[in-house]
């Protein structure tokens, strides 16, 4: 991931996405279905107002995503191309591999502590971008006829560890 976000010669693609225009399915969806995914929108309104550390980004970063690449080193494949703060690169990590890896409160706080650690990123603020990522994808999922239970849980357990 630091490969990925380090600094580049040349200016940014303007083709990439930015993260608001990523996000603008999130607000009606908290409109329509309610609960956590209120929370998760005004997160998500938050970050993207007052964005940090603002670099190119995969936009799928998870445990199918990047690959051992071997003597080539690690692989990220499937970049989707967004424009947005570092943090939120991170924020699918913990949506996955699967609900029940994931939504285990003990293991969400030791792994936002040791990706905060390895990253350099303000634990807090990682949770904040995990409640709304989590948000997002719960979002995708339910406006397309789907249940996202683990995007569910996981913006739930980011919620309450931040005291939302």
């Amino acid at each position: 991931m630091a490969k990925l976000h380090a600094p580049k010669e040349r200016a940014p693609p303007k083709s990439l996405v930015p993260t608001r225009i990523w996000f603008r399915q999130l607000d009606p969806a908290a409109d329509r279905y309610g609960g956590i995914l209120k929370t998760c929108a005004i997160a998500a309104r938050g970050l993207l107002a007052h964005p940090q550390d603002v670099v190119p980004l995969h936009g799928d970063v998870h445990h199918g995503n990047i690959l051992d690449g071997g003597a080539r080193g690690w692989l990220a494949i499937d970049p989707k191309g967004v424009l947005g703060e570092r943090a939120f690169d991170y924020a699918n990590l913990f949506r996955n591999p699967d609900a029940y890896f994931a939504g285990e409160p003990d293991r969400l706080r030791r792994r936002v502590d040791i990706v905060a650690r390895a990253a350099s990123l303000e634990p807090k603020r990682l949770l904040t971008w995990i409640l709304a990522y989590a948000g997002l994808g719960a979002a995708w999922t339910m406006d397309s006829g789907g249940q996202d239970e683990a995007g569910l849980a996981i913006a739930s357990l980011a919620a309450a560890e931040l005291g939302a």
